[in-house]
């Protein structure tokens, strides 16, 4: 452009028109951009020390560190770094009385607890099954695992039938967890998970 000018001796606003080129473009000049390598050390360093924090506490503690980030940035640079939050494990639930004291029931013998649970599924094919499991808690034995497309309370009866005809009734059922499918001999008003004398 300098040569340009030079040669026809003209102003720069004649010679961008004559060139056909922007002033704005001609008078451009580069902002260096940061790296943001120290707000990515800061960030690392803030998930370490706050283990379950988000990308948001997060972006507000940098804030107060005085970082000018907004949430949105700190979201693009926590994805990059592969930052994430651990998985919770959901605790396991108490049984519980009608009083709401927690019971510790554990089987002493043979046939004293069974436990009666479901077991949901696809197939490759994309149709559901259940499976009806029945353990007895003191050996720990699969009493029964009974599969079948669906799964109703004549059909939980039907198939605990032949178990208390062979082993004989226990003192204690589990409880289930699929409540529309349990036979009301065995739901509890609550709807908490008790166990229940057969």
């Amino acid at each position: 452009m300098i040569h340009v000018r030079q040669r026809l001796n003209t102003s720069e606003r004649r010679t961008c028109k004559t060139v056909g080129l922007s002033r704005s473009t001609h008078q451009y000049k580069t902002v260096a951009v940061s790296s943001d390598e120290d707000l990515r050390l800061a960030l690392i360093r803030l998930a370490k020390q706050y283990g379950r924090y988000g990308y948001r506490k997060i972006a507000r503690l940098l804030q107060i560190e005085g970082w000018r980030v907004n949430h949105k940035k700190v979201e693009r640079l926590w994805r990059e770094e592969g930052l994430q939050l651990p998985h919770r494990h959901k605790r396991a639930k108490r049984l519980y009385h009608k009083d709401s004291s927690v019971i510790r029931l554990r089987p002493l013998y043979p046939n004293h607890i069974w436990s009666v649970d479901f077991v949901h599924d696809k197939l490759s094919n994309g149709r559901p099954y259940k499976m009806l499991t029945v353990l007895d808690e003191y050996t720990r034995e699969a009493l029964c695992v009974e599969v079948r497309p669906k799964m109703g309370s004549a059909e939980v009866l039907e198939a605990l039938y032949p178990l208390l005809l062979k082993h004989g009734k226990p003192m204690f059922f589990g409880r289930t967890t699929a409540r529309s499918s349990r036979p009301r001999h065995f739901r509890t008003g609550s709807g908490r998970p008790a166990l229940r004398p057969y």
